[in-house]
């Protein structure tokens, strides 16, 4: 194991008990070598990507360190996936249970087939950008700058609806 490093998750369920499932994700990450440090509020967004007809998501971040590599990271979400009943596969941007996304982690570039930091949608995608700005206000990412720039600069569309209170840290 490296250092330990800081980075950012994203969460996000549109089946079920949606808001237990962010929680319960949370819940579950210290047992995979996941610190949750700080939970955003809880966002009600409209599904973006290729499926628009599906309930709305429920979507959080949260700031974590671990010691884990890039790579093992996200090992650890596709586990916290798993416990919480996400089979592997499925439709992309379909519904799903839980979704646990690797961000960011420090400001490490990282590229491989399964996972590419920062990832590439974080600077246009409102769901991911506000929960983020939330945990910091002034948060900059390589490759896209200040993210509250990003967010002045998406224009229309991508409703996010604040609807609750932070998750809590494990």
């Amino acid at each position: 194991m490296s250092a330990a490093r800081q980075g950012y998750l994203g969460l996000g369920s549109n089946v079920g008990d949606r808001r237990a499932q962010l929680q319960a994700a949370v819940d579950l990450l210290p047992e995979h070598a996941v610190r949750v440090l700080a939970c955003s509020s809880v966002y009600e967004t409209e599904p973006v990507g290729e499926v628009r007809d599906q309930r709305d998501f429920l979507n959080a971040c949260v700031r974590i360190e671990t010691e884990l590599e890039p790579e093992a990271l996200l090992d650890a979400c596709k586990a916290v996936e798993a416990e919480l009943g996400r089979a592997a596969g499925g439709i992309r941007h379909g519904p799903r249970a839980i979704d646990v996304d690797v961000l960011l982690l420090d400001s490490l570039q990282h590229v491989s087939d399964r996972l590419s930091l920062p990832h590439p949608e974080v600077g246009s995608r409102r769901f991911v950008i506000v929960p983020l700005l939330e945990l910091d206000p002034e948060l900059n990412v390589r490759g896209v700058g200040r993210l509250a720039d990003a967010l002045a600069a998406l224009g229309e569309g991508q409703r996010v609806t604040r609807c609750g209170p932070p998750l809590q840290p494990g």
